[in-house]
């Protein structure tokens, strides 16, 4: 057994002992995204530094627990809070805790994040669900040997986010007058924002949005077999006239004024999911 699914092994053993319930979709919420977890009916709820080999979250805006409980009376499996390369993990670390949710029989993975805003149509507080990514400019976690048990050597990626579940957003949205956009997004490592010619590189280079997260997540779940939906909330804008800074204060403020509607599309998108 190699020494990577030896420390998954332990931490879902540590889960496992406290917490034998089933759900068969995880969510992982994003900067100033977190208060999600809060309209969750909490059965059981995990400190990150509790759990065997698992990272610590950092970042400020990420509260650091893995939750058990239900989502509009769907069983799931919620990290509030997520790792980031920009932290000083290894690619492997920031995917480990979407494999341990693979082994905890997660088969759809729901992801939010914030991000820039690329495309010149976005404005602050916009929604935009992530059909494509670019992932060039980040460190791919399956680097390294292979461990056949969690996935195939090369995983296919020509559709990393599903468009069933895309579909099925749009119409959420369309019925709760949630206007949506729909784009690629572009992953960097961070944790500086872009600069004015990198925003428009970003741009000739086909992303609407640019962020420092759920790429390597999207990665790790893909290989482990899993359905994903992501979304971001386009906190500030990168293609502006303006002369103004971007600061995390304001992205976090942005990302909380959007988080009721996202909390609405999540609750209604895991009632329409097999649990």
């Amino acid at each position: 057994m190699s020494v990577l699914i030896e420390q998954l092994q332990q931490s879902l053993d540590f889960i496992r002992t406290r917490c034998n319930k089933q759900a068969a979709i995880g969510i992982i919420l994003g900067s100033g995204l977190s208060n999600l977890a809060n309209q969750i009916v909490v059965e059981q709820e995990f400190p990150y530094q509790d759990i065997p080999h698992f990272p610590l979250s950092t970042v400020e805006g990420h509260t650091g627990r893995l939750i058990f409980g239900s989502l509009g009376g769907v069983p799931v499996w919620v990290m509030a809070g997520r790792f980031h390369f920009y932290e000083g993990y290894s690619a492997q670390q920031v995917a480990y805790p979407v494999r341990v949710m693979g082994m905890l029989g997660v088969q759809t993975l729901l992801l939010s994040n914030a991000a820039g805003g690329v495309n010149p149509a976005f404005q602050v507080g916009d929604l935009m669900i992530i059909r494509d990514h670019i992932s060039l400019f980040q460190v791919n976690p399956l680097l390294g040997k292979n461990e056949d048990v969690l996935g195939t050597r090369f995983p296919d990626m020509s559709e990393p986010y599903n468009k069933q579940l895309i579909q099925l957003v749009k119409k959420l949205a369309a019925a709760n007058s949630i206007q949506l956009h729909e784009g690629v997004y572009l992953g960097v490592t961070g944790p500086t924002f872009e600069t004015r010619a990198e925003y428009k590189l970003i741009h000739v280079l086909g992303g609407d949005a640019v962020g420092m997260s759920t790429v390597q997540e999207t990665i790790a779940a893909v290989h482990a077999g899993m359905k994903v939906f992501a979304i971001s909330v386009i906190t500030d804008l990168g293609i502006r006239e303006e002369e103004n800074t971007i600061t995390h204060e304001e992205v976090l403020q942005a990302a909380a004024a959007a988080e009721p509607k996202l909390t609405l599309l999540f609750t209604q998108l895991v009632q329409q999911l097999p649990a």
